[in-house]
């Protein structure tokens, strides 16, 4: 016999040797709560480590570490306690896993997998559970397959179920889901998934709608009416609602009597709730809406949604204004001013861009910036117009330009005489918050 066929018999034996001694197992206490309705009869995380705690006393077990998690055991990988009980038996924390039943572990494939696996590798010695226990013995690692397996064909087959009901409440006309502002949810059991007019919000979410549609209303304009003329609150939060919660509503086809549901799955039906406006009403105030928002998105300002209003804190908006010259020209002159989100009564008043400019130049000394974003820029274009010089002038730099390089001086070129999107670029190295107050450009570290 070699020596490499002595070295591995003399392996095999002491590894065999190793399996037949008593090993002292070092045990992590692992509670999870089923987050599953069905399993209302499953002890709760503190029950499970009483009892688990009293298990190991009686057989004498060493529990190194008591871990709690409450999230679901049915997606591989997403228990970030599981997790860390995986990498504590890797480092040799703890050889044994002690838990109140085996779909505590796993309802997935995969974190079922990365038990098995640790068996194998001799580094999980043994899962202990209240009334059975699994070692690295081919039978009982079959054994606790099947049983986590099971959990997993049951919540497989709760997830069909479920789906199917929910489809066939949709199909009845039944919205499967809490009941959208402006309707109630009805409490009865045997009325699950009806939906009733909510007598105090229908009326205005009808207004709602007929103001975008009719009167033009802008969705900004509806969340002050509602906010502090009606002073809205939605049933279930009693909040105020937010702009996007507007948006979302004037988006609703539930409203006059459909709905999709999953949303985007292209599965429409018909809904048995009485409808608060029409379709035409819904049409209009949808197309409404999108003209509003191609307005007011097409359009690219120097300064907006840069600046802040100095008086209520709301962000500042800018719109262009023609005025035709009594030699027939058109001059188009850009204002900015408060948008009002904050405050619809706020008196701050507009001012031009020319004059935005101006003030920014004049305090350009002040200003903190980000240089080294503002000297790469600087240096493109010092490469362009040397380039530009070179092919189309024949004009060759010899060293006598200059290429001397001052954030000041640079930013105050491009706020002159910059395009829109070289004096944005310029304006998000302002490290300032920029206020505008009293027609006054104020400046805030």
């Amino acid at each position: 016999m070699n020596t490499s066929q002595q070295s591995v018999g003399s392996v095999g034996a002491q590894a065999q040797r190793s399996t037949e001694l008593p090993v002292k197992v070092r045990y992590c206490l692992y509670a999870r709560k089923s987050t599953e309705s069905e399993e209302r009869q499953v002890l709760s995380i503190d029950s499970q480590i009483k009892e688990m705690l009293q298990l190991a006393e009686r057989d004498g077990l060493e529990i190194v570490d008591i871990r709690r998690e409450s999230h679901s055991a049915k997606d591989s990988g997403e228990r970030p306690v599981f997790n860390e009980i995986v990498k504590d038996i890797r480092s040799g924390r703890y050889t044994g896993i002690l838990t109140w039943a085996p779909d505590r572990l796993s309802r997935n494939a995969g974190d079922l997998g990365s038990l098995v696996d640790l068996m194998d590798q001799k580094l999980l010695l043994e899962i202990k559970t209240y009334g059975q226990h699994f070692t690295n013995s081919p039978n009982e690692k079959f054994l606790l397959m099947i049983l986590c397996s099971q959990a997993k064909l049951e919540n497989d087959n709760k997830s069909v179920n479920v789906k199917r009901g929910l489809r066939m409440r949709c199909e009845m006309g039944l919205w499967p889901a809490p009941a959208p502002t402006g309707y109630l949810n009805e409490k009865r059991i045997d009325r699950k998934g009806y939906v009733m007019v909510d007598p105090e919000r229908a009326p205005v979410i009808k207004q709602m709608f007929e103001k975008v549609a009719f009167e033009g209303w802008s969705g900004r304009k509806i969340y002050h009416w509602l906010k502090f003329d009606m002073n809205f609150r939605s049933a279930t939060s009693n909040k105020p609602l937010t702009l996007s919660n507007i948006y979302r509503l004037l988006q609703t086809p539930f409203f006059y009597g459909t709905f999709e549901y999953p949303m985007g799955s292209g599965n429409w039906y018909k809904g048995q709730h009485t409808p608060l406006i029409t379709r035409e009403v819904f049409e209009k105030a949808r197309e409404k809406l999108k003209r509003s928002e191609i307005k007011y998105t097409d359009k690219q300002f120097v300064f907006s949604r840069i600046m802040t209003c100095g008086r209520c804190g709301s962000g500042v908006t800018a719109e262009d204004k023609y005025k035709k010259l009594a030699n027939g020209d058109v001059a188009h002159y850009v204002y900015y001013g408060c948008n009002r989100s904050r405050n619809l009564q706020c008196k701050e008043g507009y001012i031009r861009e020319e004059e935005v400019i101006k003030q920014l130049v004049a305090v350009i000394g002040e200003l903190e910036m980000n240089e080294g974003v503002i000297k790469k820029k600087f240096d493109e274009e010092y490469k362009r117009m040397t380039k530009f010089q070179k092919s189309f002038l024949n004009i060759h730099n010899d060293g006598s330009l200059e290429k001397d390089f001052d954030a000041k001086r640079y930013s105050n070129h491009v706020l002159s005489h910059g395009t829109i999107e070289e004096k944005r670029e310029l304006l998000n190295c302002i490290k300032n918050k920029i206020l505008l107050k009293e027609k006054e450009i104020l400046l805030v570290s």
